[in-house]
């Protein structure tokens, strides 16, 4: 029976991934919101504060309120609050993001330098030019390379828009979510070579980022499954490079600390 939704009907909970992590020898994960919910992300910022394997939360919050700003100051309150998201490609409104309530909650980012993950669709890319010039300073990143319409094979023109995008200053790229965008009970890392191998000749190896999308992918696959699909997708990289797209590209960008690193005052 292929996997479906069913898969996701129930909690995931830090002690879930564990041991996928320590497996794999990954230091922790960085939590995203999946609900565009305040309740969700004090919860979030908690839960992150009593896990140790939880190194970062990027959190929802309302970016169309005139008040947002308060509620960032609130949530940086949380040592492990790192940035935000918003889930852009639900919007009715394919221009959501450039809507004057959205841009001033999005200069509110900016103003804090706390990032902002760009949980798109292709059709949303060529927005993105317009939204750098409009908010300077924010730090983007870009989710699941944009989705592309890899069960169909499509290139363009998420390819096109995609070498724009990248020639945004500070421009960032998780590779991640793809299995879920592609077949999901017949898929293979050759379904996901040429998109992986475009974005890797696109963007530096200290601009892009290994994701899981757990357990989002258990749709299509598992956690295991979606490391070694990357690996073979991105294809030999010098171990170095490599650690850049594991881990340290998003400690970075993040500003993450390792648990030893952190106090538990």
């Amino acid at each position: 029976m292929p996997p479906g939704d069913s898969v996701l009907r129930r909690n995931f909970l830090p002690e879930d991934l564990e041991p996928r992590l320590k497996e794999s020898k990954f230091d922790g994960t960085v939590v995203v919101q999946a609900n565009t919910i305040l309740d969700e992300t004090w919860w979030l910022l908690d839960l992150a504060a009593q896990t140790d394997s939880i190194l970062g939360v990027v959190a929802w919050v309302d970016l169309t309120d005139p008040n947002v700003g308060h509620t960032l100051d609130a949530c940086a309150l949380h040592d492990k609050f790192v940035g935000v998201r918003h889930i852009v490609h639900d919007e009715p409104d394919l221009r959501w993001l450039l809507r004057d309530d959205v841009l001033n909650g999005l200069r509110e980012l900016a103003r804090r330098d706390i990032p902002y993950d760009l949980l798109l669709r292709p059709p949303h890319l060529p927005l993105i030019p317009e939204l750098a010039d409009k908010v300077p300073g924010l730090r983007m990143v870009i989710d699941h390379i944009a989705k592309p319409l890899i069960a169909a094979r499509v290139m363009d023109p998420w390819a096109r828009d995609m070498e724009v995008v990248a020639q945004i200053p500070g421009m960032h790229c998780k590779i991640s979510g793809m299995i879920t965008e592609a077949d999901h009970t017949n898929w293979t890392a050759d379904d996901l070579r040429p998109y992986v191998q475009h974005v890797l000749g696109l963007f530096p190896v200290d601009r892009l980022m290994f994701g899981s999308d757990w357990p989002v992918c258990r749709l299509a696959g598992n956690w295991k499954r979606v490391l070694a699909a990357f690996t073979q997708a991105c294809g030999p990289i010098p171990q170095p490079l490599r650690n850049k797209l594991v881990g340290e590209t998003a400690a970075a960008f993040y500003g993450l600390k390792a648990p030893k690193e952190r106090s538990h005052d």
